[in-house]
């Protein structure tokens, strides 16, 4: 939540977001203020312990239609919910906790993890995530800046090369 009398930030209805404990530098969002919970794009999606602790271990192709750019994320996982899609299909999904960075603010979100290859964004930002934080301009795009195909791929340059061969 905001500490007392900090201004909201406005963003978009699309914006970009960066996950620095998941070395994510950039994914764009869909910001939903109908979804209750926040989805990230995520295959591959492993349970284990750590620590006596559960974990989840997921790959993250963070760019739309990019399946070179890979990274491979792990995170504690904190519960799992069963999340309804608005064409009401039950699924259940584990949730992580991560800091979000969104334009000059960084705070943290719950976010469930799920294959979205079949959405126009891989990552979609819930109410939950905002509330208290932000209000959206539904005419704006990327309000805190947008990503050219030059900086993204400057970005996502070590996460695009091939691995070895063995």
């Amino acid at each position: 939540m905001n500490q007392p009398n900090e201004p909201k930030i406005i963003i978009g209805s699309d914006e970009w977001c960066a996950f620095p404990s998941l070395n994510i530098p950039a994914i764009k969002a869909r910001v939903d203020s109908g979804a209750k919970t926040s989805s990230m794009h995520a295959i591959n999606i492993k349970r284990f312990a750590r620590d006596k602790e559960k974990w989840v271990s997921f790959e993250v192709h963070p760019l739309q239609g990019d399946r070179k750019a890979t990274i491979h994320c792990e995170a504690p996982l904190i519960d799992h919910r069963v999340i309804k899609s608005s064409s009401g299909d039950k699924e259940q999904r584990p949730v992580i906790r991560t800091s979000l960075s969104l334009g000059d603010k960084l705070w943290e979100v719950e976010v469930t993890l799920t294959n979205r290859d079949t959405m126009g964004y891989r990552m979609l930002l819930g109410r939950e995530a905002m509330n208290g934080r932000v209000l959206i301009d539904p005419e704006g795009l990327c309000l805190h800046g947008d990503k050219t195909p030059e900086t993204l791929t400057e970005l996502y340059k070590e996460a695009s090369k091939k691995p070895a061969k063995k």
